[in-house]
C-alpha cells in the first residue's frame, strides 16, 4: 500500500523565494489527504502536477494565515472547476465561521458540500477513520489553539501463499477466512492452519505531523515510535529565545525530540523566512538525529 507525503510548503510566517507557506500532501492507499493549505497552494498543486480534484479531505492545524490562507482559494476553484462530491475538512471550529464570511460576501453558494468536523485542542482524540487510516489529533503548544495530527495505517490482511494453497487444492472459497487468520476445521476433521497458507502483512506505519509548538514535551506520548516525524523547526538553537517567545521549534530540540521518542525518520520544515540556505538547519539537527531530511518542496518522502 502506498503511503508517501508530497512538501507542497515549507516556509514559516511569510513566504520566500521557492519556499511557501505551509501545507503537505499525504497519500495513503491513492486517497489524498491535505495537511494544512497556507497561501499559494493550489499553484503548487499545479507546479507539481497533482490533481486537486482527487483531494477529499483536508486537515487545518490552527488559524494562524500561514496555515489556511489557501483554502479558501482552493475551495473557490474546485467549485469553479465543477466539484460536486464533499469535501471533508478538519479544523478549528471558527475555521467554518471564516469560510462562511467569504462565501456570504462574494455571494458564493458551492456546488459541493464541506462536512465540517470541529476540532478541540485540549485532548487527544480521533477525528477520523476508514479502511486505509485513523488520524488521531496531536495537542500542542502554540500561541493559539493548535493540533498535529498523527496517521497510522490499519494493520492490513495476511498474505495468501497462492503458489502453496494451488498446490494443494485448497478451495478459493476458503481463502478470504484465511487471509483473516482464521484456521479452519474441515468436516474430515482434519484442519487448515493460517499460517501454514499466509504470511503476517507489514506492521503499520505512522506519520506524525506536528505544525507549531514549543517544545515543552507536553505531546511526546501521543508521537511515541512513529516511523516519520515531520516537526516544525522554525529558527537554529541561537535563537532559542525567540523559539520560546513566538512559541516555536528550533531544530536541535526538534531532532532531541525525534531522538526521545524513538522516530525512525525525521523531516524538519516551517523554515523562517531570515534563512536563505536551510543546510545550517539540517546540520543542527542531525548531529543529534542523523536520519534527519529538509522537508523540501516537490519532494515526496515514503513513509
Amino acid at each position: 500500500m502506498k503511503f508517501e507525503v508530497t512538501i507542497l510548503g515549507s516556509s514559516s510566517a511569510t513566504p520566500v523565494y521557492n519556499r511557501n507557506p505551509t501545507a503537505q500532501l499525504l497519500n495513503c492507499n491513492e486517497k489524498f489527504y491535505l495537511i494544512d493549505c497556507g497561501e499559494g497552494t493550489q499553484q503548487q498543486l499545479i507546479k507539481f502536477g497533482i490533481k486537486a480534484s482527487k483531494i477529499d479531505h483536508v486537515f487545518i492545524s490552527h488559524l494562524h494565515g500561514d496555515h489556511y490562507f489557501g483554502l479558501i482559494g482552493l475551495l473557490s476553484s474546485m467549485h469553479l472547476n465543477g466539484r460536486t462530491k464533499p469535501m471533508k475538512l478538519f479544523g478549528p471550529e471558527p475555521l467554518l465561521d471564516i469560510l462562511n464570511l467569504q462565501f456570504k460576501h462574494s455571494d458564493t453558494i458551492l456546488k459541493f458540500p464541506i462536512e465540517f468536523t470541529a476540532i478541540q485542542a485540549e485532548q487527544p482524540s480521533l477525528i477520523f477513520e476508514n479502511n486505509d487510516v485513523t488520524v488521531e489529533t496531536i495537542i500542542l503548544n502554540h500561541r493559539i489553539p493548535c493540533t498535529g495530527f498523527k496517521f497510522k495505517e490499519k494493520k492490513r490482511l495476511r498474505k495468501l501463499l497462492v503458489e502453496k494453497l494451488e498446490a494443494d487444492q485448497v478451495p478459493l472459497e476458503y481463502y478470504p477466512l484465511l487471509k483473516r487468520g482464521v484456521d479452519l476445521d474441515l468436516p474430515n476433521g482434519s484442519t487448515i492452519l493460517n499460517t501454514d497458507y499466509t504470511t503476517d502483512s507489514a506492521e503499520p506505519k505512522t506519520y506524525c505531523y506536528c505544525s507549531d509548538t514549543i517544545a515543552d514535551g507536553s505531546y511526546l506520548n501521543s508521537i511515541q515510535d512513529c516511523t516519520v516525524l515531520y516537526h516544525e523547526a522554525t529558527f537554529l538553537h541561537d535563537l532559542l529565545e525567540r523559539a520560546i517567545f513566538t512559541h516555536h521549534t528550533t531544530a536541535l530540540q526538534a531532532a532531541e525530540i525525534a531522538l526521545n521518542t524513538g522516530a525512525g525518520k525525521l523531516l524538519i520544515g516551517h523554515f523562517s523566512s531570515r534563512y536563505k540556505t536551510l543546510q545550517p538547519l539540517l546540520e543542527e539537527a542531525a548531529a543529534v538525529f542523523p536520519n534527519t531530511e529538509l522537508a523540501l518542496e516537490g519532494v515526496t518522502y515514503l513513509i
